[in-house]
């Protein structure tokens, strides 16, 4: 049957949408289990070559060739980025929810097949990255191909989209419950949409083809456990609040190694190759960090007698390892490396705790198998995906009580530090803020230390009132922060507690300052500041450190909240724009490019029209961004110099509109 004979019955079924969609979830579910199972087999059998076969065929310098195969592997990744990947904006899961979100699932498809094949290479050489998101890279672009292939609406192809990623994860782990909260709770972003039918149909199928020809075992062999003594509860809020901070340090180490390893001046192949030269001289002391791990974290959970130095340093060495992985180019996942963590970190805490309290009987793999769960959700701030997976390879209700104190702890800790989730901070950071549906105050995406004054008088509680009335008359602020004798914040006072002093009446500013005045955070949002000054009535608020809740560094006022509101609305078009050019991106053939030229001021096109210039033959302005306004651009359109051009363009075409847009072109063509 051709393509369009295809796409015509699709048509003469429209009608009943339901069943179509059922059918194409039930395909998707089983050919992901099998992508899932082959990529699987492939990267292990890498592994066995590079790790056991090849070096054993140099018994003496065994040592050191185990130590140069990331570097080997490293080399080669980053030359099948360059000559044979796409250059994709957001990659991985990150790149999966943005098309989701804003593109209807169109993904990219046409190259999975060399993003998997640098994904086994990765793996298979040693890199220290998971494979779950390259997994759920195949079911999630099986799911948008046959959407885009069979014309489907938007929604329909996200949902497929999503039912592939459920059934990436419930192969991966055989665990189809935990594949269908994963795709609800991360890529869909909605936990009662309408796509929960079709994400159930090919988790389960999927699992079912992993269990024929796999087993029946879940990923790990995890033992059945409980709580020896309820006094044990203390203890596991004890490891939520150790997870929090541990997988919010995890979550800023991959993006500060991709930013270093961006600053190095040097080809992607001389940095994938770095990488891997750092990650196999780790290697070498401590050969866990290799690879996914699975095997160390089924040690870690079979109560196997691993000391607690062991485990910190296998816990230290992955939290250092993967983000070098990542940051230096290999392809991987971070959704195994978290578990690796937490399970390295559970184990070491529930060893502590067996040695300080050994008449409670604990198990150390117990506190291993929370840990995994712990870490995971503050990672990915996904607290249900996290707490089922876990569920689901124990079959064990006694455990989940303490498992969900923990997680919940832990992502409470997490999203108060590292406010967004390993993913949602990949797309921040390209510009794109996931709304999830939800009407987003614009005040929302400022924040305190953005607005708010970094120079503050202060009044000292031993300065006359009469100095303070002039202090705030001359600074024109509404109130100011009184300090004590220590220079630490002990009260507000404001310009309408002066003026309601009787007249003759002395008063000092100790007895007349506002005591113990709310504060903000710089690291606030303005909406939750503006929130807590409608209420306590206030039209300022002294900012100070979350660490030291007494020492000012700055104050904010209502009037800079009102100011601040442009800079807001500036961003929300900033954001409307970065994500209407994803959309762009998205629907535009894989030979097309999209690139963005600013106008530099003295260029040629600088003030001419746009019928005016010859632009290559292989290039359409698509629009023309000017004072924060998106144009879509006539004949009698005007180019300025700081206007951003959206190309559309293939080939040599856009080097070519950037020399026309310099302020000294080298070439340039005008009519």
């Amino acid at each position: 049957m051709t393509k369009n004979k295809l796409v015509a019955f699709v048509q003469k079924v429209s009608n009943s949408r339901s069943i179509l969609l059922g059918v194409l979830a039930a395909i998707i579910g089983v050919l992901t289990g099998a992508g899932v199972w082959l990529f699987k087999y492939l990267f292990n059998l890498l592994k066995q070559f590079s790790f056991t076969t090849f070096p054993g065929w140099f018994p003496h310098q065994k040592f050191w060739l185990v130590a140069l195969v990331p570097v080997v592997g490293g080399i080669l990744v980053g030359l099948m980025i360059k000559y044979l990947g796409s250059k994709e904006k957001v990659a991985g899961t990150a790149g999966i929810i943005q098309s989701v979100e804003i593109a209807g699932g169109r993904l990219r498809y046409q190259h999975l097949p060399v993003k998997t094949l640098e994904a086994i290479v990765s793996i298979g050489t040693g890199a220290s990255v998971g494979p779950e998101d390259p997994s759920v890279q195949i079911g999630a672009n099986l799911g948008s191909f046959l959407g885009q292939t069979l014309r489907l609406r938007e929604n329909e192809t996200a949902m497929l989209v999503g039912a592939g990623a459920a059934a990436a994860i419930a192969a991966a782990f055989n665990a189809p419950i935990a594949g269908v909260f994963f795709a609800l709770e991360i890529i869909i972003g909605d936990l009662t949409g309408s796509s929960l039918g079709l994400i159930l149909i090919s988790a389960v199928l999927s699992s079912v083809f992993t269990q024929a020809v796999s087993g029946t075992s879940p990923a790990f062999q995890v033992h059945t456990y409980s709580m020896s003594s309820s006094w044990e509860i203390g203890l596991y809020i004890g490891l939520g609040l150790l997870a929090g901070p541990i997988s919010a340090l995890y979550v800023r180490l991959l993006y500060w190694a991709q930013d270093l390893f961006g600053q190095w001046k040097f080809p992607g192949w001389a940095k994938t190759g770095a990488a891997g030269l750092i990650v196999g001289c780790t290697g070498i002391f401590l050969p866990q960090v290799f690879g996914v791990g699975y095997d160390t974290i089924t040690n870690i959970l079979s109560q196997s007698q691993m000391t607690f130095w062991l485990l910190i340093a296998l816990m230290v060495g992955k939290l250092i390892m993967t983000p070098v992985s990542i940051g230096g180019g290999f392809t991987g996942g971070v959704f195994a490396p978290s578990l690796f963590i937490g399970a390295a970190m559970g184990g070491a805490y529930g060893v502590a705790m067996a040695a300080l309290f050994p008449s409670l009987g604990i198990a150390p793999s117990a506190y291993a198998l929370v840990g995994m769960a712990a870490v995971l959700a503050g990672a990915v701030h996904a607290p249900l995906t996290a707490a089922i997976l876990l569920f689901e390879m124990t079959s064990d209700y006694r455990i989940i009580l303490p498992l969900l104190l923990a997680v919940a702890i832990s992502l409470i800790i997490s999203q108060k530090i590292q406010p967004r989730s390993v993913y949602s901070l990949g797309l921040a950071r390209k510009g794109f803020f996931l709304s999830r549906a939800k009407q987003i105050d614009v005040l929302e995406t400022v924040f305190v230390k953005e607005t708010m004054h970094h120079s503050v008088q202060t009044l000292s509680i031993d300065d006359d009132v009469s100095l303070a009335k002039e202090y705030l008359f001359h600074s024109h602020a509404r109130g100011l922060p009184v300090l004590d004798k220590d220079g630490e914040l002990c009260g507000i006072l404001t310009m309408g507690d002066v003026e309601a002093i009787p007249e003759g009446k002395k008063m000092t500013i100790a007895n007349l300052c506002r005591q113990h005045p709310s504060v903000t955070y710089p690291q606030d949002t303005l909406a939750s500041a503006l929130k807590k000054m409608s209420v306590l009535e206030v039209g300022q608020l002294p900012v100070v450190l979350p660490e030291d809740p007494r020492h000012v560094v700055g104050m904010l006022y209502r009037e800079d909240v009102i100011h601040a509101y442009a800079v807001a609305t500036k961003r929300r078009q900033d954001m409307r724009y970065s994500e209407q050019q994803s959309r762009l991106d998205a629907v535009t053939p894989e030979q097309v490019e999209i690139n963005e030229v600013t106008v530099e001021k003295g260029s040629l096109v600088d003030g001419k029209l746009l019928r005016e210039i010859e632009f290559p033959a292989d290039c359409l302005v698509a629009s023309v961004r000017h004072n924060n306004r998106v144009i879509i651009p006539r004949g009698d359109t005007v180019i300025e110099h700081g206007d951003t051009l959206v190309l559309v363009a293939q080939g040599q075409a856009v080097t070519l509109v950037e020399r026309m847009c310099m302020a000294e072109p080298k070439q340039a063509q005008l009519v």
